[in-house]
């Protein structure tokens, strides 16, 4: 048995396809078949039934993927004990990100992160948070920024921001005259909010505590962009709410329709998140120490409470 045979084990578990999965490992079909055959053979079971469409894996295969990825794991931690034993911080470090963090988080720490730490690859990809949990999981990503909390075992969670909600109002609104507003004020039924999957929609939704299953009665939106529901929300179609960093790039005339909460600010918690495994923390750690610093001169609010991104239903 070699690390090599557990790496096309997973490989295979993953795209449950053995030419894809040779594709992905950078080695020839019929190689990556043989070894897996080999460890099979060796083993005295089958870990993939051949015979469906896409490729199965067995049960007693689903325990052998199990154990290959803590086994591939603990095999990678060998090189990072001696990456942090040198001080050493570089080498490909894959970062997943929500969509409503990455517009206004990336540009922010990106350029000063590179320029700290020239001999790290930075791999960045926009994922929901669904995908980035099995992808952590899965070991497809090193680290994630996401909203937290989100209270799964095997994740790891260090906040690095609590994030505000904003209002964005309208002039021909019912709440334009206030100068602040209350959660008691919102009503779902006016508030243009994201399309479904992401956590901010969640938030939301909790934060009026209503379930999540309502419809809106006039029209279904499904958009990603908070552009897009401010555009809308200028045209008279309801008020929405925003991120306090999306705030910061709107022009001046729509910042004259920003409407803040009375303390406490419902807020979002914005953390890295890792497996428990701590694979690349020392890559990790510098990531968290380079975006905390430079978030923290742009939010100043204090007073805020923590709204889940998770449904309460």
């Amino acid at each position: 048995m070699t690390i090599t045979q557990l790496q096309y084990v997973l490989a295979v578990a993953e795209y449950r396809n053995f030419t894809l999965a040779a594709e992905k490992s950078f080695v020839t079909q019929p190689t990556l078949s043989m070894q897996v055959q080999k460890l099979e053979d060796e083993l005295d079971v089958l870990i993939f039934d051949r015979g469906k469409k896409p490729i199965a894996i067995t049960e007693v295969g689903k325990k052998i993927v199990a154990q290959a990825q803590n086994i591939v794991n603990e095999a990678h931690r060998i090189k990072d004990v001696v990456d942090q034993e040198k001080g050493f911080i570089g080498g490909d470090f894959k970062l997943g990100i929500i969509p409503t963090v990455m517009p206004t988080l990336l540009p922010m720490f990106l350029k000063t992160f590179i320029n700290r730490y020239p001999k790290v690859n930075l791999i960045i990809k926009e994922q929901n948070t669904e995908s980035l949990i099995r992808n952590l999981q899965d070991g497809h990503l090193d680290a994630a920024i996401a909203a937290t909390p989100l209270e799964i075992e095997y994740i790891r969670e260090r906040p690095l921001y609590y994030e505000p909600f904003v209002g964005y109002v309208p002039k021909n609104h019912r709440l334009a005259k206030a100068q602040k507003i209350n959660p008691k004020d919102l009503d779902i039924n006016d508030i243009l909010l994201l399309r479904d999957g992401h956590c901010f929609r969640e938030g939301i939704i909790n934060l009026c505590e209503v379930p999540q299953n309502f419809e809106n009665a006039n029209f279904h939106l499904q958009s990603g962009s908070f552009e897009t529901l401010v555009n809308l929300a200028d045209e008279g179609l309801g008020m929405t709410l925003l991120p306090f960093l999306n705030t910061l790039v709107l022009d001046d005339e729509k910042k004259k329709n920003l409407r803040y909460f009375e303390n406490p600010s419902p807020a979002r918690e914005v953390s890295l998140i890792y497996h428990k495994s701590e694979l690349k923390i020392q890559i990790t750690e510098a990531l968290k120490d380079v975006i905390s610093a430079i978030v923290r001169g742009a939010i100043a609010f204090q007073d805020v409470k923590i709204i889940s991104p998770i449904s309460k239903n």
